[in-house]
């Protein structure tokens, strides 16, 4: 029975020390994640002009100057709803959903979305 206890004791120990070097950057990690949410609800309508520009310089500027304009829009509001989900959860360490993280993060790159995860 002690030795049975003796091993749970040892186990649960072991479960909580990655806990502890995670509680370490656990401040870091919500205060980024907090930030990049305002810049993102912030910055999202500037989506409209920078698809424009990259939809332009792919397919003509008639077409950046038309397509690109609607399609910065979905994009401006996908970049503000990101970013009100991300202050909305802050206290949830997780990884932007919305590639690059900032809108001034390589401005030539097209916006992207990918799923959640854990930080």
């Amino acid at each position: 029975m002690k030795k049975t206890i003796n091993t749970l004791i040892l186990l649960g120990a072991l479960f909580c020390i990655p806990n502890f070097a995670m509680a370490h950057n656990y401040p870091t990690k919500v205060g980024e994640k907090l930030g990049t949410g305002i810049a993102n609800a912030v910055t999202g309508v500037v989506e409209i002009p920078k698809t424009m520009m990259i939809t332009g310089r792919r397919h003509g500027a008639t077409y950046g100057m038309t397509a690109g304009f609607f399609t910065g829009l979905f994009q401006s509001v996908g970049r503000s709803l990101a970013g009100a989900l991300d202050i909305a959860t802050f206290l949830v360490p997780t990884t932007p959903v919305i590639r690059p993280a900032h809108i001034w993060d390589n401005f030539d790159r097209e916006t992207t979305y990918t799923a959640w995860q854990m930080r």
